[in-house]
C-alpha cells in the first residue's frame, strides 16, 4: 500500500555464522513512500541485492507469483533471489549455465555466493535438441560443444579466483527447466540469467528463468547481465 509522506528510519547490529566465521551486518529500516515495485526498482539501482517473497499481502491464492516480484524480477539493475520455499542444509548451489553473457553473470553470483556460504557449487549445462537425439546435425552438435567449452573457459577464472569453492560441472541432455528444478530440491540456492542464449533481446525474462520462478524448490536467484557483458 502505498503511504504518502510517511518515512521512518532505524539501524541496528547484528551478528551471525558465515561460512568462514561470523559477520557483523548493519540493518538499516525504512518506509519509503510509492509503488512497491517503483521504490525497489529505485533501489536496485544501488543494491548488491534485492530479495522479496514470492507473493505478498495482496496477492491471489491462485498466483504462484506476486505481481511485485515479477516487475522486479523482471527489471530490475541488480540480482533478484526470490522466495518462496526456504530451504536450508544441503550446503550446495545450483548455477544454470548455457554459455551465454547471462549466464556468465550468474556464474559470477553463484560463486559469491558458494564462497560466502562455504557451499560446493553444482554448475548444471542441460540442452536439449527437438526430435530424436540420432537425428541430431553436425551443426547442433557443434554448437552444442561451442557452450561447452565456453563454460570452461569462464569456469576457470572463477575457480582461481575462489579457489576454496568445490566446484561439480555436470552436462545434461535434457530441458533446462525440468532439469533446474529437480537440482534445487537438493540446493540452497539456483541461481539463473534473466535470460538465456535463446532469448528474445525484447523479453524482460527468459524461458527458462520466467519458468523457474514457479518450479523452483528453494530460493532463486535471477541475475541481469553485467555492462560489460551485454555486447558479449
Amino acid at each position: 500500500m502505498e503511504t504518502p509522506h510517511r518515512r521512518h528510519h532505524g539501524s541496528s547490529t547484528c551478528t551471525r555464522a558465515a561460512g568462514t566465521g561470523t559477520i557483523a551486518l548493519e540493518v538499516i529500516s525504512a518506509l519509503p513512500a510509492g509503488a512497491p515495485a517503483a521504490v525497489l526498482l529505485a533501489e536496485s539501482e544501488h543494491a548488491h541485492t534485492i530479495v522479496l517473497g514470492a507473493k505478498g499481502m495482496g496477492g491471489f491464492r491462485s498466483l504462484l507469483l506476486g505481481s511485485v516480484a515479477l516487475q522486479v524480477v523482471g527489471h530490475a539493475a541488480s540480482p533478484v533471489v526470490v522466495v518462496s520455499n526456504l530451504t536450508t542444509g544441503h550446503r550446495r548451489i545450483v548455477v544454470g549455465a548455457d554459455g551465454s553473457a547471462h549466464s556468465r553473470a550468474a556464474l559470477v553470483y553463484a560463486f559469491e555466493q558458494a564462497s560466502l556460504r562455504g557451499a560446493q557449487l553444482r554448475a548444471l549445462h542441460a540442452w536439449s535438441y527437438p526430435g530424436p537425439q540420432a537425428a541430431v546435425s553436425a551443426a547442433q552438435d557443434a554448437a552444442a560443444k561451442e557452450d561447452r567449452q565456453a563454460l570452461e573457459e569462464w569456469l576457470a577464472p572463477l575457480r582461481q579466483e575462489h579457489p576454496g569453492v568445490e566446484v561439480v560441472k555436470e552436462p545434461v541432455h535434457e530441458d533446462p527447466v525440468p532439469a533446474l528444478a529437480r537440482a534445487s530440491d537438493r540446493a540452497d540456492l539456483l541461481v539463473v540469467g534473466s535470460r538465456g542464449r535463446g532469448g528474445f533481446h525484447g523479453l524482460a525474462l527468459g524461458s527458462v528463468s520466467h519458468a523457474m520462478l514457479q518450479f523452483s524448490q528453494c530460493p532463486l536467484a535471477v541475475v541481469p547481465p553485467r555492462p560489460q557483458s551485454t555486447a558479449a
